[in-house]
């Protein structure tokens, strides 16, 4: 009989880990997505909100600060930039 130890995971993987898995059976845990339909609301938002649409999607990082810079200097570059975070960007915050 082999004893299997118990693998420790705290859930701040780096982008591009390999997924945990349980100790006794193997299985790789369900990797958290976003729906299609919350980007789609997003992309509405952003539409309006630029930089609020690209909180949502990222939090009070780079690309929120710069969203609000574009946004300061016009609407379009507001709204490109947000459109462009929300389409590269994999998952929410």
């Amino acid at each position: 009989m082999t004893t299997v130890a118990p693998v420790a995971t705290t859930g701040t993987a780096a982008p591009g880990a390999v997924p945990a898995t349980t100790a006794r059976t193997g299985a790789v845990a369900p990797r958290a997505r976003v729906s299609p339909f919350h980007d789609v609301c997003l992309y509405f938002l952003a539409l309006f909100l630029p930089p609020l649409a690209v909180f949502f999607k990222r939090g009070f990082l780079a690309d929120f600060w710069i969203n609000i810079l574009l946004s300061i200097l016009g609407w379009i570059p507001g709204v490109l930039h947000a459109w462009w975070v929300i389409s590269r960007s994999e998952g929410a915050m």
